[in-house]
């Protein structure tokens, strides 16, 4: 009988599959190694960007630049690209006292300067003093810049909105609604307030084509590259990470035109066809095993996986602390559709007021996906009774849910995803 296996905590979980069950797809993307030289990938994007004159060619002496980063949660090694976009705006004739570094945390909690530091390094520390800054997505400093062609209010950072050139710095990756992360997001939701992050969050969520691998038709994306333009945003790098942290390759210019060509690059490396839709899927969260960022994978299997269908998520839950206020609201018995409607109305639970709104949204998704699909969900982490308030099924072991997903189907096209955390499916 033939084995299959996939990660959870970069260790093989083996099993094999009933005898009549066929497999659509076992492929497990190969580990890409990064660059060897990060500055020298660095230096070259920056040297030949896509769509753009050079920065230090866009740049004028007197300008007020606005310098985007994302946050900690991204593994972007912004420490290493700021020096030498500073580098470039100083040969320019914009010395460092007229930047300001604004860290794009979206709607999570606003940063001490501790956390700032720890992002960006000392050396750029050092030269950006107290022109380091977190944005704040409450602040009634905030401006209204305009609305998008569909009406989303564009309300943003006031470093930004007066900011007489704006550039950044962030990742490309998958991503479940935008299609790909990166590009015109470092603005929406970056350095945009709570309200308009609401409104467009809540509005496009649920939209079939706010998904990943998806841009032209993508009303979440659209709306990010309109709001974007809005903003003025006219110089952007963004780069290419494999699980280590390492730079894989990175791409720099006009926006929209590098995050294309850079989104073109990560469909290249994470895409894995399937002929047809899945009756059962089997998923790992590995490598993006912590708290939440374990959802993408099921995310990513609810994509795949025909309605009714099942799916085997595995997931070791070992920090599942920040799980737990979804993981109580979904075991409500309000619908998804109920959930998402006290969200556009602005009803946002009391004790879910603190989160950013992009945990708020993983309750309707896990609603939906439990409505949809029988999901069991593989862990240790998490006891039994937790998993059953998701209204997921609980197995301890990956044998353990394929003899339960077989007595309802003695016959099944299987999809099986070895490191789901990073993979797109696409039926072709």
């Amino acid at each position: 009988m033939e084995e299959h296996y996939v990660l959870c905590e970069g260790e093989k979980l083996c099993f094999s599959l009933p005898p009549s069950w066929k497999v659509l797809s076992a492929e497990d993307k190969p580990f890409i190694p990064g660059v060897k030289d990060f500055l020298a990938e660095i230096k070259h994007a920056l040297d030949n960007p896509i769509g753009s004159p050079k920065l230090e060619e866009i740049a004028k002496p007197g300008m007020e630049v606005a310098l985007l980063f994302d946050d900690l949660q991204r593994p972007t090694p912004v420490n290493l690209v700021i020096p030498d976009m500073l580098n470039r705006l100083n040969r320019a004739g914009i010395p460092d006292d007229r930047v300001w570094a604004v860290c794009a945390i979206g709607t999570h909690p606003v940063y001490s300067r501790e956390e700032l530091e720890k992002k960006v390094g000392p050396q750029v520390a050092s030269r950006l003093k107290d022109r380091l800054v977190s944005h704040d997505p409450y602040s009634p400093e905030n401006v209204v810049i305009g609305k998008t062609h569909r009406g989303t209010l564009v309300e943003i950072n006031p470093y930004v909105a007066f900011a007489d050139l704006v550039i950044a710095v962030g990742e490309c990756m998958p991503h479940p609604c935008a299609g790909f992360g990166g590009g015109f997001k470092i603005v929406l939701p970056g350095v945009a307030s709570y309200r308009s992050v609401a409104e467009h969050h809540f509005t496009w969520m649920r939209h079939r084509k706010s998904r990943v691998n998806i841009l032209d038709g993508n009303p979440w994306y659209e709306e990010i590259v309109d709001a974007g333009q809005i903003s003025r945003l006219s110089f952007k790098i963004d780069c290419i990470i494999n699980e280590k942290k390492e730079i894989i390759r990175a791409f720099a210019g006009e926006p929209f035109a590098e995050h294309r060509e850079a989104s073109r690059y990560a469909a290249s490396l994470y895409y894995v066809p399937l002929p047809k839709v899945a009756d059962v899927t089997i998923i790992a969260a590995y490598p993006l095993e912590i708290g939440v960022q374990a959802t993408k994978a099921l995310t990513m299997a609810g994509f795949c996986t025909r309605a009714g269908g099942t799916i085997i998520w595995v997931a070791p839950q070992k920090e599942s602390g920040p799980l737990m206020p979804l993981v109580r609201h979904m075991s409500s018995s309000e619908t998804a559709s109920d959930f998402h409607r006290r969200l556009i109305r602005g009803e946002i639970p009391d004790d879910l007021k603190s989160f950013g709104i992009s945990f708020i949204m993983q309750i309707v998704y896990f609603k939906e996906l439990a409505e949809k699909f029988n999901v069991i969900h593989v862990t240790e982490g998490l006891a039994p009774e937790v998993v059953r308030m998701m209204k997921f099924a609980h197995a301890t072991s990956l044998p353990e849910a394929i003899d339960m997903a077989a007595k309802n189907l003695p016959q099944a096209d299987v999809a099986i995803f070895p490191a789901g955390g990073n993979i797109i499916p696409g039926i072709v």
